[in-house]
């Protein structure tokens, strides 16, 4: 259960970075609003898969989803650049996000 805390708390990580973009600088009150809560949600759902998994493995799991999905999200919605050296950082991100799940109990 604990992975599937961390995955959608990894998700709602990729929510509150997008919605921050949206509120311009918290200056939009909905999206505002929307980034608070992601963050409220991710960091809860962070907090009880850190029950069981180890500190470093969910936290850099948790980070890599979001950093991920938001690169994939910058580029499909946002129309960020896309170049060979962004994609295989965003694959070296995904090959080791892959590798600790693997290497890591629960």
């Amino acid at each position: 259960m604990a992975w599937i805390y961390l995955f959608v708390a990894g998700l709602f990580e990729i929510v509150w970075a997008y919605s921050m973009k949206l509120s311009d600088g918290f200056s939009r009150p909905t999206y505002s609003a929307i980034t608070i809560i992601a963050m409220i949600l991710s960091f809860a759902l962070l907090a009880l898969a850190m029950k069981s998994l180890p500190l470093g493995t969910a936290y850099t799991v948790w980070t890599g989803i979001g950093a991920v999905g938001a690169f994939i999200l910058g580029i499909v919605w946002l129309g960020e650049t896309v170049s060979v050296a962004r994609v295989t950082a965003a694959v070296l991100i995904v090959s080791g996000l892959v590798l600790m799940k693997v290497s890591s109990p629960g």
